[in-house]
């Protein structure tokens, strides 16, 4: 029998350290449920994705080959043709393509100035709780549906083009013959004034959040060299978030290009091409909505899907050319 030592403790052998390089067993357990864990997120995540890419060739491929009997009687004709009679199934999309084109000009020409303006107030000349509170009330209105815009136009709107607008803008620039010809009120312009009511909460909102997230320091650089808040505003902030707002101007051009109801209620619904903005016109949006449910022949249908088909490629097309022109701006101010 081995005599008990004082030196010795009753105390368990202490466990031998890892040697570096090594892995425990138990993480070599976790390490292959976690990569299959990521591997599954990833496949979830890749699969939502690729359904905005399938949903958008989906949509494609739908209105191109409901569009083709349209296509095969009138081919590249059917986009300069002027002619609308579905009694005589002849079909020309020429004066929707123009007032959509034209009511979505006026409406940016209107609506960026006023949006920018307005962004630059809430964002660096008004008091924080001014800022706020209006940029709730402006954020409630982007969510009006379009028809109460409509609604209000009509008894408003479209009167006061008719009666005091429209002289106006005759006796001042009646040498111009975009503000020539009687006004009835019901008119490219009253259309394009509609859009740009509609669109300013989109501008204002994006244009006011981009330039609050100017960084800090830009600010206080430029007042500290001795510039006033305005020209802080206008000479170093607003360079510094232009990407943003251009950003916000295109979302603006997408929502007007494809509004439907509120322009429909007020541009006069006249298929014909003419130079006065006091004339009434039409749009892609609202000859679809107007005749797609009363089209007796397929012929007729047709054209109007190839309608929607170019209203289509006119949206994929500003987006593209919004992405390139954002992308341009980003790699000349990364290359200064």
């Amino acid at each position: 029998m081995r005599a008990f030592n004082k030196n010795e403790t009753d105390t368990p052998a202490e466990t031998p350290a890892a040697v570096p390089g090594t892995v425990s067993p138990r993480t070599r357990t976790a390490k292959p449920s976690r990569r299959r864990g990521d591997q599954a997120a990833h496949l979830i995540t890749m699969l939502f994705a690729a359904s905005i890419i399938l949903l958008t060739a989906w949509l494609f491929f739908e209105l191109y080959a409901n569009a083709l009997p349209t296509r095969e009687k009138f081919g590249w004709h059917f986009l300069e043709g002027t002619t609308w009679d579905p009694v005589a199934l002849e079909f020309g999309a020429l004066p929707f393509i123009y007032g959509t084109l034209v009511t979505s000009a006026l409406a940016l020409l209107i609506g960026v100035p006023l949006g920018v303006g307005a962004a630059m107030f809430l964002a660096e000349l008004a008091p924080p709780r001014l800022s706020d509170g209006l940029a709730f009330i402006i954020e409630l209105l982007a969510a009006v549906p379009s028809v109460i815009y409509g609604l209000l136009a009509i008894f408003t709107l479209v009167p006061f083009v008719r009666d005091y607008l429209a002289p106006l803008l005759r006796t001042t620039l009646g040498f111009l013959p975009i503000f020539q010809g009687p006004a009835y009120g019901l008119s490219f312009l009253a259309g394009g004034i509609i859009l740009a009511i509609m669109v300013l909460p989109f501008i204002i909102s994006i244009s006011r959040e981009v330039l609050l997230s100017v960084p800090r320091e830009q600010r206080e650089a430029s007042l500290a060299l001795g510039a006033t808040r305005w020209e802080t505003a206008w000479q170093v902030v607003i360079p510094y978030a232009r990407t943003g707002i251009i950003g916000s101007i295109f979302l603006a051009l997408a929502r007007a290009l494809g509004e439907t109801m509120a322009v429909t209620m007020v541009i006069g619904n006249d298929p014909r091409i003419k130079a006065s903005l006091f004339a009434p016109g039409y749009s892609i949006a609202a000859v679809i909505a107007n005749e797609f449910s009363e089209a007796t022949s397929a012929m007729h249908t047709s054209a109007l899907i190839e309608l929607g088909f170019v209203l289509f490629c006119i949206t994929i097309l500003v987006n593209a050319v919004a992405r390139v022109l954002i992308s341009t701006m980003n790699s000349r101010n990364s290359a200064a």
